[in-house]
């Protein structure tokens, strides 16, 4: 079947669908279209990135003095012919800078990289990139702060000097998503300097600005958290993983192209990310553009979606052939796909040539499968070698493999049925009792979590609910799945910096394709020691609880929710419902007391009837909270 969306991230990215976003993106690209030599023209820009990414607590004041400094290098280098110049004119810019930082002591002590500095240029990368802290994953939902001050300011900028408006952005974004490739940040800047010059011609700028400038906002977000995931596979994964990862994503996006113009963008895709995830912004803009025009040369056999993507100038032609839509579906695929399950010479290629041969699998049978999502072609590409590891030992091993069409489409059914459960139950219980029913899952699952943690990586998964739950079947199984992979994705990070349990553990690293089914089947931590639950904990409540807006009073019940949970995790969810049930009543009763406050704190639960007895589970005294009334 094939699927359209209006904006199609696969190479990178993901699905955002904007239209307001695509016309920035237009006017933008219209203002570069003289643009001759788009990398020296905007070669600070460039280095800017680079700076801030590595450099995230470094003043923008102080970022702009640095790159002055690479840049003076740089058009230093161009007075010397080859065999003259130093050794810094030879390096590549992200090594001359990191050797720069490091020459500085007083920077180096000011902001910690004494570490990373006393290490070789590899390891001292590796230790740069380590320092790299993406807060964007485990922050409440952004909202844009007091925006008349931020508009009349960039309005201001906009009068004195337009370029400063687009360094300070390319500043903050980078600094904000220190994983967001550097080709991005320079469209979205463009894109931002457009819609923010528009905006200040306009009579209602703050609504101009609001219109404009979130459909920017949530793009970035979106990108920089798959760009990091990316990023994340090649480091945590084999090489094989993150070749089959860029196949899928390229044969999805290409369907029509033959395998080995696949195999090898797969390659080249590769390399890039690898360059990007470096924080090589320099190679990393250079890189894209080159693939993109390879691309654009290769139109007649790749795709037939791009032709006004490739009339585009710099980065958004990279931007655009990104966000272009997929290709047609070919015909007859049944049967390309059928040599892999009928063909008495499976085994002997398989042997010969394992990951060759089964990388045309993943190839063909992706091509036959459109709307499923990575995660779960590579569970079916595990099955598969799997399958054939077992067979191949056998004297007649057609026999055996011949059946493997029904077994594959077990997997997959296997997958689509548990996504349908999931939102079978998220229509049954509403939005907001799902998220407290994931609340009570992975509280008991990940107690190591703080409340805040557990709070927002629930609600990203009740968000993706509430997104994927109501589409058809198949955008249903495909959005679930892709969602996950980057919420668990997130996670995983979490649990490096800071290990939570052994469970997480093996799920984060056992196998990318398996790594929802684990965390779905992941049961209690068993290890975890449960804390007392105090009596402040659950009743010491103010006054201004009463005039919570309803967003803040629900996140005060979901944290004391977390707190039951981890204090008692044997209870059942329903008890944990209806505990919360009892207090909502008792805080909405006080509110309307007279002395609202004082009821609050004076009664607390000790004047509502508890409806489970918590110290049986615990096996501990809590006084105040488990005794029956």
């Amino acid at each position: 079947m094939k699927i359209v969306r209006l904006i199609f991230f696969l190479v990178f990215l993901g699905n955002i669908r904007c239209q307001i976003l695509q016309r920035i993106l237009q006017d933008a690209a219209m203002q570069y279209a003289n643009s001759q030599n788009y990398l020296e023209e905007n070669l600070r820009d460039i280095t800017s990135i680079m700076v801030a990414q590595f450099l995230q607590n470094v003043t923008y004041e102080d970022v702009q003095t640095i790159v002055k400094e690479l840049l003076d290098i740089a058009e230093k280098c161009k007075g010397f012919k080859p065999h003259e110049s130093p050794s810094e004119c030879s390096q590549q810019m992200m090594i001359t800078f990191l050797e720069h930082i490091c020459e500085n002591k007083g920077m180096v002590d000011k902001y910690g990289f004494s570490d990373c500095c006393n290490k070789n240029y590899t390891a001292r990368q590796k230790c740069f990139l380590s320092h790299k802290k993406d807060n964007e994953e485990y922050s409440d939902i952004f909202q844009i702060s007091n925006p008349e001050q931020i508009l009349n300011k960039s309005c201001e900028m906009v009068k004195e000097n337009q370029v400063t408006v687009r360094e300070r952005y390319i500043y903050e974004i980078s600094k904000k998503h220190p994983f967001l490739y550097g080709p991005t940040i320079l469209t979205m800047s463009a894109c931002y300097e457009t819609a923010i010059q528009s905006c200040c011609q306009e009579e209602n700028k703050t609504e101009c600005f609001q219109i404009k400038l979130e459909p920017i906002r949530k793009y970035v977000k979106e990108v920089s958290l798959r760009h990091h995931h990316l990023c994340d596979i090649g480091i945590k994964f084999n090489h094989r993983v993150a070749k089959a990862v860029e196949l899928v994503l390229l044969t999805k996006k290409q369907p029509k192209a033959n395998f080995s113009e696949i195999a090898k963008l797969a390659v080249d895709t590769k390399s890039l990310h690898q360059t990007c995830c470096e924080g090589n912004t320099v190679e990393c803009v250079l890189g894209r553009g080159q693939l993109m025009n390879s691309i654009c040369s290769k139109q007649a056999i790749l795709s037939s979606k791009i032709t006004q993507c490739c009339a585009q100038p710099g980065p958004f032609r990279g931007e655009c052939i990104i966000n272009s839509e997929n290709d047609d579906k070919p015909d007859q695929l049944s049967l390309s796909l059928s040599r892999f399950t009928e063909d008495q010479f499976v085994c002997k290629q398989f042997t010969d040539k394992q990951e060759d041969f089964l990388q045309e699998f993943i190839y063909e049978y992706t091509r036959s499968h459109l709307d499923v999502a990575v995660p779960v072609i590579l569970r079916v590409e595990m099955e598969y070698q799997n399958l054939l590891g077992n067979c191949c030992k056998l004297e007649h091993p057609l026999e055996c493999y011949s059946h493997a069409k029904d077994m594959l489409q077990r997997v997959v059914h296997k997958s689509h049925e548990h996504v349908k459960n999931y939102c079978d139950l998220y229509a049954k219980l509403g939005e907001g009792n799902f998220h407290s029913r994931l609340i009570v899952l992975y509280s008991k699952k990940i107690p190591q979590l703080s409340a805040q943690e557990l709070i927002v990586i629930t609600k990203n998964m009740a968000a993706a609910a509430t997104k994927c739950c109501p589409l058809n079947d198949e955008n249903q199984f495909y959005c679930i799945e892709d969602s996950a992979k980057l919420i668990f994705g997130a996670l995983c990070r979490r649990h490096e910096v800071k290990p939570t349990n052994a469970g997480v553990g093996r799920c984060c690293v056992d196998s990318y394709a398996f790594r929802k089914t684990c965390f779905d089947d992941l049961q209690s931590d068993g290890t975890y020691i449960s804390p007392s639950l105090s009596y402040n904990q659950v009743s010491n409540l103010k006054e201004n609880m009463c005039n919570a807006q309803e967003t803040e009073f629900r996140n005060e019940m979901i944290k004391l929710l977390v707190r039951l949970v981890k204090s008692a995790p044997h209870i059942g969810e329903m008890q944990f419902q209806s505990l919360l049930a009892d207090f909502n009543t008792f805080v909405q009763q006080c509110c309307q007391a007279e002395k609202s406050e004082e009821c609050l704190k004076k009664n607390g639960f000790q004047e509502r009837k508890v409806k489970v007895n918590v110290l049986s589970h615990l096996g501990k005294k809590t006084e105040h909270l488990c005794e029956r009334y």
